[in-house]
């Protein structure tokens, strides 16, 4: 199968990744320091983790059962970042991303 045609069938996944690479970029522009390659390799991978596979809530971050995400790499934490951000955690707002 093509990226085309991946694309076609699941444009809600490809906004997101695309999202996660935007804020990425634009928070190391920012700063004007930072690494964005992990983020941006990790986009399409972690958006399906995150779609898909991991169960959390936002609305209550503290939920005992909910999956843990730990990123060990420091220097990806725009991902972590974005994830949060769009996935509706209120702690992470687009002012402290930027």
């Amino acid at each position: 199968m093509d990226i085309q045609t991946l694309r076609d069938r699941h444009p809600a996944h490809w906004m997101r990744a695309a999202a996660i690479r935007t804020l990425t970029l634009d928070a190391v522009a920012a700063a004007n320091s930072g690494h964005s390659g992990m983020p941006m390799g990790m986009a399409d991978v972690a958006t399906v983790l995150f779609e898909k596979h991991l169960k959390f809530d936002p609305k209550a971050p503290r939920w005992p059962d909910r999956d843990r995400f730990i990123l060990s790499a420091g220097h990806g934490s725009m991902l972590l970042y974005s994830l949060l951000y769009l996935t509706g955690y209120a702690d992470v707002t687009i002012a402290q991303i930027r």
